[in-house]
């Protein structure tokens, strides 16, 4: 008869993420206490527009189009099948992983989610707050409703990176990758697919988008460089004397309906000094590029499918990249992530880490309980 190998204890630091259910369990038999939140991720969405303004529900859950690609998104996850083994070694799982030098938790990220404040009043500073406590990196998107340094202190010690609208005005450039670095933040995330908004009905129909009122705008309200060409422009007027012109003039500089090209991909390289991902990549011929081009890392994502309508699925592309670039470039994934499983399927395929996104601003609550244990 074989010996029978104990099993390997659990690494330490590591987290015990089955806990949550237990208490949820608990509290209900115990305390007659269900949760306020949902478990079911199809129910989550629902929940939270009885509770959201319509607009700020619209601008989170609509999608480019009549959501062909959102939907392709979802489609793309539910024809990959796990298929499970038996009698494995899996009774300690530890999920830490390693990133651009950095040590983490989990492979997963919070993504750059902007203009929090029209979802909550802690805005991103909360979230910030909250990545730092359970010890995951918190992605600052441009479209802020906080500053770049405000968020930063909020952020502590905690792992930091900065995503970039890559506005068409380099001086601009360089002073928002000059404050993100000496506020500490340390990967630089570039998206590549949003130099334009893109057409999106649920906000169409009430005729809104939060950046022309001022929301969203702080990273460039906040910086010296913006609030300089805008006194140039208008003499007589400090930004918070017109709001509604500065927005534009904010707007027009980061999504300006002109895209950059590879080559311009020098002047981050010479003004960041630390890793670079390109964020929106979709096609193997683009993430060579990436490679060719000298950066750090790619993100496979369509946006959640907020900017194109009809593209593929970014789950479907993702193995057939990794394959092309996976051993050159450190290959991200972002698009359609609902559940752990959505995240088991992105990290099989060769994705070294996954963000989530949107269902994080219906609330974040699950995220902190299931990490939160030790």
């Amino acid at each position: 008869m074989p010996d029978v190998q104990p099993h390997p204890e659990h690494p330490e630091g590591g987290k015990k993420y089955g806990a949550f259910q237990t208490e949820i369990y608990a509290n209900g038999i115990l305390k007659n206490a269900l949760p306020t939140v949902t478990t079911n991720p199809n129910r989550l969405e629902e929940q939270a527009q009885k509770y959201m303004g319509v607009r700020s529900y619209n601008y989170v859950a609509g999608g480019a189009g009549e959501r062909a690609t959102m939907d392709a998104n979802r489609l793309a996850f539910r024809q990959w099948k796990l298929v499970p083994r038996m009698l494995r070694p899996t009774t300690h799982r530890d999920l830490r992983t390693e990133l651009f030098g950095q040590k983490l938790e989990s492979p997963v990220l919070i993504a750059p989610i902007g203009v929090q404040t029209i979802f909550h009043h802690d805005k991103e500073n909360g979230v910030a707050e909250m990545a730092t406590e359970i010890g995951i990196p918190y992605i600052l998107s441009t479209a802020s409703s906080s500053s770049i340094e405000s968020v930063a202190k909020s952020s502590g010690d905690g792992k930091r990176w900065f995503q970039l609208y890559w506005p068409q005005d380099d001086e601009l450039t360089i002073s928002l990758l000059r404050r993100a670095k000496k506020s500490g933040y340390t990967v630089l995330v570039v998206t590549l697919d949003t130099w334009t908004l893109g057409w999106r009905p649920a906000d169409l129909d009430n005729a809104y988008v939060p950046f022309a009122t001022g929301i969203g705008d702080q990273t460039g309200f906040s910086d010296p460089v913006f609030r300089r060409k805008f006194k140039e422009k208008y003499p007589d007027k400090e930004i918070e004397d017109d709001i509604f012109a500065a927005s534009i003039e904010w707007e027009q500089m980061v999504f300006s309906g002109a895209a950059h090209t590879w080559d311009q991909i020098e002047l981050l390289k010479r003004e960041w000094d630390g890793p670079i991902v390109l964020k929106g990549i979709q096609h193997v011929e683009d993430a060579k590029m990436a490679v060719e081009a000298g950066v750090q890392g790619i993100i496979v994502s369509n946006h959640g499918g907020r900017q194109l309508d009809g593209a593929v699925g970014s789950l479907e592309v993702l193995p057939e990249i990794v394959e092309a670039v996976g051993d050159q470039i450190t290959v991200l994934f972002d698009s359609g992530i609902r559940t752990g499983v959505d995240i088991i399927k992105a990290l099989s395929l060769g994705a070294k880490g996954v963000l989530l996104g949107s269902y994080l601003t219906y609330d974040p609550s699950p995220l902190r309980h299931l990490i939160e244990y030790e």
